[in-house]
Formats: structure tokens, C-alpha cells, sequence
């Protein structure tokens, strides 16, 4: 029963893979989506649209600033196995546009990792095979080996202090108000991709 259940979850990443785009085609759509006042997914609300715009500046941004460390290209360097990381997102996903960069920029380090994107609401059967607490939860990153077709990790929807901000705030008061979102986003501006970066590269030396 496990063997067919990996053969499924290997045939719904592939074809997930086969209509892949890279980050650059990504970052080009969501350009286009912000010239045309539309969004990526489903629905397509004033809010999402602005968020799109929103998300779009976000990542420019990051894309120009991100810094990494002599330590973290050195270790990227060091990566010897053939891995694709394969991201679910929307281009109005406030976690994605802060995490994004920081995973490009990451594997853009490394000739042995392909960073491809899917859009979640196109890819829903990877989507469900891939739930954080039951949610549809993105960005979300799996990294599948080459040669085997293994998933060997995951990864977000958030950096790992943040996902403790996220978690000790939902547990205190339930929801997440306007006013924890603005803390978060002033989080992400202070820690500049760092805890995604520490978080990414720990996953790659354990695995």
C-alpha cells in the first residue's frame, strides 16, 4: 500500500514539475499580473489584487538586497546531490514574497539544485499531499532528490521564528489581527531573509 501511495505522490509531483515555471518566468508573471491589475489564483478580489502589487515591490526588493554570508555560499557549494525544489505559491501571498528571494537567491548558489514554481490553486492534488496543520498553507517548498524521485524535505510557509510568532499568537488570541500582520511584516523587514536562510541550510546538512 505505501509503494502505490509513493508511486501516486510521485506522479502528482510530476505533473505538477511538467507545468513549472522557473523564478524568473514567476517573477515576470506577477509583474504582468500588477500592469494588468489582476492576481494569480481563484479568486480575484480588490484585496488580492492590491496585495499582488503589494507583494510585487516586496520582491524587487528582496531580489536587489538579500545578503548571504561567506559561510552559507560555501555550503551551498559544498551541496552534491541533485535536488529540484519545487514551491507552491500565489502571487498574493504576503509569506511568499518575503521567502521567495531568499530561496532563489539560495539556489542560485548551487549547480546541483532546480528551483521550480507552481501556482497552488492550478495544483491542488500536490497542494493537499503537502498541508501544514491541515491548511493549505504556501509558500511551500519540496525538495525532491533527482535520481530517486524521494521528497526529502519541506519547507514554510514561514521562517521558523515567525512561525513561533504565528503560533503563540494564535494560541493567545485565536486570530491573527491586522495589527500581529503588521508586526510580521515588520519582522520580515528586520530579520532581512536570515532565519530562512539558517532554516533552508540546515535542512540541506540533514538531509
Amino acid at each position: 500500500m505505501k509503494v502505490l501511495e509513493q508511486n501516486s505522490v510521485t506522479q502528482i509531483i510530476q505533473d505538477s514539475l511538467d507545468k513549472s515555471m522557473s523564478y524568473a518566468e514567476y517573477r515576470n508573471l506577477v509583474t504582468y499580473l500588477v500592469e494588468t491589475e489582476a492576481t494569480s489564483g481563484a479568486e480575484h478580489t480588490k484585496a488580492l489584487i492590491n496585495y499582488t502589487m503589494l507583494n510585487d515591490r516586496r520582491m524587487k526588493r528582496w531580489d536587489k538586497t538579500i545578503k548571504v554570508s561567506e559561510e552559507v555560499i560555501d555550503k551551498m557549494q559544498e551541496q552534491d546531490r541533485e535536488v529540484t525544489w519545487l514551491v507552491l505559491t500565489e502571487s498574493w501571498c504576503g509569506d511568499a514574497a518575503h521567502v521567495m528571494p531568499v530561496m532563489n537567491k539560495l539556489a542560485g548558489l548551487s549547480s546541483k539544485i532546480n528551483f521550480k514554481v507552481v501556482l497552488r490553486d492550478d495544483n491542488q492534488d500536490l497542494m493537499n499531499e503537502f498541508l501544514t496543520n491541515g491548511s493549505q498553507s504556501i509558500p511551500k517548498l519540496i525538495a525532491i532528490d533527482k535520481e530517486t524521485d524521494a521528497v526529502l524535505y519541506t519547507y514554510g510557509p514561514r521562517p521558523s521564528i515567525a512561525t513561533k510568532m504565528v503560533e503563540d499568537y494564535k494560541e493567545e488570541h485565536g486570530v491573527l489581527t491586522p495589527k500581529f500582520k503588521e508586526d510580521l511584516q515588520r519582522w520580515y523587514n528586520k530579520d532581512k531573509g536570515q532565519t530562512a536562510i539558517k532554516d533552508l541550510i540546515k535542512l540541506i546538512q540533514e538531509n
